[in-house]
């Protein structure tokens, strides 16, 4: 197994994958009502076989290249993750999401773990647009994808139902060149 470091604190970037069911459980448990302001993920894992079974079928994206998943870990425990929802290679797109629970947050993990998923996806399967779609409200997650260069696109309105109300989408992108330009200018 591998183990990617985000920096000098310690945090680490590792693929989240079916066997860790228990531990990701747990994870959810810790930040279920703080990740379920703005994602559906509490909602769908809510027992041991939820959670091996979300895991299974990003293994099975992976699998077939059409999506990745891969934890946050802080000091060995498993504090939020990062991910590529769609992937679609012949198109050359993917959408990157995350989530992290609350005792994670303000310490620059997503945008850090985006960066290495990001400079993966354009340098070494050929993406050239990544989305980042967020609620509207969700003001962290938005100042994410302005850290990481990415151009909000459009908005589109009470697209997403979430907990029986209807939320704005932001959509965010970022083209390869302009990330390439970005990551040579820092």
């Amino acid at each position: 197994m591998y183990a990617i470091s985000l920096g000098d604190d310690g945090a680490e970037l590792r693929p989240l994958e079916p066997w860790r069911a228990e531990e990701f459980l747990v994870h959810i448990d810790r930040g279920r009502e703080f990740v379920g302001q703005y994602n559906g993920l509490p909602d769908v894992v809510t027992d041991l076989e939820s959670s091996r079974a979300f895991l299974q079928a990003y293994a099975e994206k992976a699998a077939a290249d059409a999506g990745r998943l891969y934890g946050i870990w802080t000091d060995g425990t498993l504090v939020g993750a990062v991910l590529f929802r769609r992937m679609d290679v012949g198109q050359r797109t993917a959408e990157a999401g995350c989530w992290l629970e609350p005792s994670a947050v303000g310490k620059g993990l997503v945008t850090r773990a985006v960066r290495v998923i990001v400079d993966w996806a354009v340098e070494e399967r050929g993406i050239h647009r990544v989305e980042w779609w967020v609620s509207a409200a969700n003001e962290p997650s938005i100042a994410v994808a302005r850290r990481l260069g990415m151009t909000r696109d459009g908005v589109l309105r009470e697209s997403c139902l979430h907990r029986g109300k209807r939320h704005d989408e932001e959509i965010w992108s970022v083209l390869a060149p302009e990330w390439r330009a970005a990551r040579q200018a820092s």
